[in-house]
C-alpha cells in the first residue's frame, strides 16, 4: 500500500513504508528478482502543514513526478458497480536504485470524479473507497501483471491489504491448493483486533471476491461466520507466512493458534537500508572505532537539524546539549507524551541548568484521529512554555533523516507487545543515536541495557502507564542524562557498540536475503 522509496515520490505514511522502501532498495543492491507493485496516491497521504495558531493542518494537494513513466497499460476492475478503469506507471530501477516498481491509479480517462477519488489519499477514512483502493492493488495488480504477460513465481503479499489478489488468482487456476503455492504473506499486526474486518456482504457487493460465491469464499479462507478477516483470509491462502520480529512471531503463532489450517508463520526481523540513512563520516568513524570522530561529526549533523528547529520553531538549540527525540507515526500504543505525563517532574528535567536538555517532537498522526491530533497539538502548545522544547512538521523521510543525525537519544514508548517491530531506532543507532526504550518489537533481539541502549523495565499489573513513566522519568534523571554529561567516555563507548550492533543484524540487505531465502524459496 505504500513505499518510501524516496522523498520526493510522496506514497507513503510512515514504517510501512519506510520498510518497504528499504527492502526495495536491498533488492537492487543485491540483484534479486523481484518487483514491487503499489497504489500512486494523488495527494499523497498529506502534507503536514500548520494552521494560523502553529497546531496542525492536514493539507491536500496534488503531486505530478515526471520521473514515472506511463505504461499505456490500461484494464478495467469491476467494483463499486461500475467498471473502474486502472492505469499503471513504472519506477525505473535507476532513478532511485530501487527494485523495479510499478504504481497503479484510478485517476484517469474514462472513470468519472467518485472513482477517480479512489486513488487520492493513502488509507481513505471512507470505508468503501479504502477497500476499493485494496481492490486495486490486490485485484489490479494481479491483472497488471497479466497485462506484462509475467507470470511471477511467487505473489508477496505486504500486510493484508492486497488480499483480494487471492480471489482473482482462484477464478484463475481453480484450485485453493494452486492459489498457495504461489502465495506468501506478511504480517504487521501483533493483537487480533487490529486486522482488518468487513462484513462480507458488504465485501461481495464492491465486488471484493471477484464474482466467486460466498460459500466457496468461505471454503477457501476460513471464515466462518458474516465477518471476513482479512489477515485470516491472507493466513488461510498462503504456504508460508511471517511476522516481522521475534517477539511478533510468537504473539502471532499464539493469536492465530485457534486457526490451525492457515500457513506456518515464522518471523523476519524488520531493518532498514544502511546504505541510504547512514551518514558516511560517522560510518568511517564506526568502522575505525573512533568514538571521538564521531563525538565531533554528531555535534555537525546536530547544527543542521537544530536549522530546521530555528527556521520551524523560532529557537536556538545547542549542539553541546543532550538532544532527545520522539518521532514516528502519532498513535494512542505509542504514547508520544509519555514524557510530560509527570509535568512536575518534565519541567525540572526541563528546568536543569547544569545538565541541560532539549526535546524534539515530529511525526504525523492520521488526518481523522482526532485523539492523536490533539496530542500532537497539546504538545505543540505545551512548546511554548520552554526555548528547549520543539515540535516540527513534516515528518517524511527527509526530516527523518535529520533527526535521526541530530538527535543523541531516540524515545521509544509504545505499550509492551503492542509494536510488531519498529524500526524508526534502527536508523537512530546507525547514525550514533542511543535508543530508550520499552522493551518491545525489534529491541529485544538488539538491546542491552547500559551497553547499547537504554531499557525500562517491562511494566506489570494493572497501571502499566504510570509505571512506565516512572521508570522513564527515574532512568532520564538518574541515568542517561548523568552519563552523558559525567561519563562521557561510557557515552562514547555505548553509542559505538550501538552502531556496531545495527549495523549488520538489522540491514535490509540481511532482511531481503531471509525473504528471499527463507520466505519465497
Amino acid at each position: 500500500m505504500e513505499f518510501a522509496v524516496d522523498q520526493a515520490l510522496k506514497i507513503y505514511s510512515g514504517g510501512l513504508g519506510f520498510l518497504a522502501g528499504s527492502h526495495m532498495r536491498s533488492v537492487y543492491a543485491l540483484k534479486q528478482n523481484l518487483i514491487g507493485i503499489g497504489m500512486l496516491w494523488k495527494h499523497g497521504y498529506y502534507d503536514q502543514g500548520r494552521k494560523k495558531d502553529g497546531s496542525m493542518q492536514p493539507e491536500f494537494r496534488e503531486k505530478m513526478y515526471s520521473f514515472l513513466t506511463d505504461t499505456t497499460i490500461r484494464f478495467q476492475i469491476p467494483m463499486m458497480g461500475k467498471n473502474v478503469w486502472v492505469a499503471a506507471y513504472y519506477l525505473s530501477p535507476e532513478v532511485f536504485q530501487s527494485a523495479p516498481l510499478f504504481l497503479l491509479t484510478t485517476d484517469t480517462d474514462g472513470n468519472d470524479e467518485s472513482t477517480r477519488a479512489i486513488s487520492y489519499s493513502l488509507y481513505d477514512s471512507d470505508v468503501s473507497y479504502k477497500v476499493a483502493q485494496c481492490m486495486v492493488l490486490g485485484i489490479g495488480g494481479a491483472k497488471l501483471l497479466e497485462a506484462l504477460g509475467y507470470e511471477p513465481e511467487i505473489y508477496h503479499l505486504n500486510e493484508a491489504h492486497a488480499v483480494s489478489a487471492v480471489f482473482h488468482l482462484f477464478k484463475k487456476y481453480k484450485k485453493a491448493s494452486e492459489v498457495k503455492k504461489r502465495v506468501v504473506f506478511t504480517t504487521h499486526t501483533p493483537e487480533e483486533a487490529g486486522n482488518e474486518k468487513h462484513d462480507i456482504h458488504f465485501l461481495e457487493k464492491l465486488g471484493f471476491f471477484s464474482g466467486i460465491d460466498l460459500e466457496t469464499v468461505r471454503q477457501i479462507s476460513g471464515i466462518r461466520d458474516g465477518i471476513f478477516n482479512h489477515s485470516l483470509a491472507a493466513l488461510s491462502l498462503s504456504h508460508k507466512a511471517n511476522a516481522v520480529s521475534k517477539l511478533h512471531g510468537e504473539v502471532s503463532r499464539k493469536m492465530w493458534k485457534p486457526h490451525p489450517k492457515i500457513a506456518p508463520i515464522d518471523h523476519i526481523t524488520n531493518a532498514q537500508n544502511n546504505a541510504y540513512w547512514v551518514d558516511e563520516v560517522l560510518e568511517e568513524a564506526r568502522k575505525a572505532g573512533d568514538t571521538g570522530k564521531i563525538v565531533a561529526r554528531k555535534k555537525e549533523l546536530k547544527q543542521v537539524l537544530f536549522k530546521t528547529v530555528a527556521d520551524q520553531c523560532g529557537k536556538i538549540f545547542d549542539p553541546n546539549v543532550l538532544t532527545i527525540v520522539w518521532a514516528r507515526r502519532f498513535a494512542a500504543y505509542k504514547r508520544p507524551d509519555m514524557l510530560v505525563w509527570d509535568f512536575e517532574r518534565f519541567k525540572r528535567l526541563m528546568g536543569n541548568k547544569d545538565q541541560p536538555v532539549q526535546v524534539i517532537w515530529a511525526g504525523k498522526p492520521y488526518p481523522k484521529d482526532e485523539g492523536a491530533v490533539n496530542t500532537f497539538n497539546h504538545l505543540f502548545y505545551l512548546s511554548h512554555l520552554f526555548p528547549n522544547m520543539a515540535v516540527l512538521t513534516g515528518y517524511e523521510l527527509a526530516l527523518s533523516k535529520l533527526l535521526k543525525d541530530g538527535s543523541d537519544i531516540w524515545l521509544n514508548t509504545p505499550v509492551v507487545t503492542r509494536e510488531a517491530s519498529g524500526t524508526s531506532g534502527m536508523t537512530a543507532a546507525m547514525n550514533a543515536s542511543l535508543n530508550l526504550s520499552t522493551y518491545d518489537g525489534w529491541i529485544c533481539e538488539f538491546a542491552k541495557d547500559g551497553e547499547n541502549a537504554f531499557i525500562l523495565p517491562v511494566a506489570k499489573g494493572d497501571d502499566i502507564n504510570k509505571q512506565d513513566c516512572d521508570n522513564l522519568m527515574e532512568s532520564l534523571e538518574r541515568i542517561v542524562v548523568p552519563t552523558y554529561y559525567n561519563a562521557p567516555e561510557k557515552w562514547g563507548q555505548m553509542v559505538l557498540n550501538s552502531m556496531n550492533d545495527v549495523s549488520t543484524a538489522f540491514s535490509s540487505d540481511r532482511m531481503a536475503r531471509e525473504y528471499y531465502e527463507k520466505l519465497y524459496s
